[in-house]
């Protein structure tokens, strides 16, 4: 479908018909398997609050949960539930929150990127765009991440509540169902 439809007789371009765009994206899949994992070396089943938030926050759009987890900050620890994963058939979607930043012990950007087959650039950039409309130029100290792994579709955002919130919200919400369409294609 084009973007815009041409009227006999008329000679001009109206934007009367829906943007294909658009149309493509609501084809996306509905109610989708998703797995929540929590990177820190200090969360608790308690004190998450960014992972129960995800786990909210997804079952509140009709997907389900089918595992949630807190893990230690740590390459091996995060290769191992990523490569763990990949082996789930009906697992669609991991959301990994925390160890983004840049400190010593933030390693969830290396052990993600490295697994990841398909980088979606557009994620980081669109979120470190509206961090900075939040927060102002610490948002550059994020490196929120995503792409895919054969089938898997992997976010991996900071574990604060505010940025859990807005990219759950503004991206990842609005756009998973049409991502995971697109690798079923």
């Amino acid at each position: 479908m084009d973007e815009y439809q041409h009227h006999e007789g008329h000679g001009s371009h109206t934007s009367r018909a829906q943007p294909s765009h658009l149309t493509h994206k609501y084809q996306g899949a509905s109610s989708l398997v998703c797995m929540v994992v929590t990177c820190s070396d200090t969360r608790t089943p308690d004190s998450d609050t960014s992972g129960k938030l995800i786990c909210h926050l997804l079952k509140e759009q009709g997907h389900s949960i089918s595992e949630y987890q807190i893990i230690k900050d740590e390459p091996a620890k995060i290769k191992d539930i990523l490569l763990q994963a990949s082996g789930q058939e009906a697992l669609q979607v991991i959301v990994i929150n925390g160890g983004t930043g840049i400190s010593r012990r933030d390693s969830t950007f290396e052990a993600v990127d490295g697994f990841l087959e398909k980088r979606l650039d557009g994620f980081g950039e669109l979120f470190r765009y509206l961090s900075y409309r939040d927060i102002g130029s610490p948002a550059m100290l994020s490196r929120a991440v995503a792409g895919t792994h054969g089938k898997l579709v992997v976010f991996s955002i900071p574990g604060s509540q505010g940025a859990v919130r807005l990219a759950m919200e503004k991206l990842i919400l609005p756009e998973i169902g049409h991502i995971v369409g697109e690798l079923t294609k």
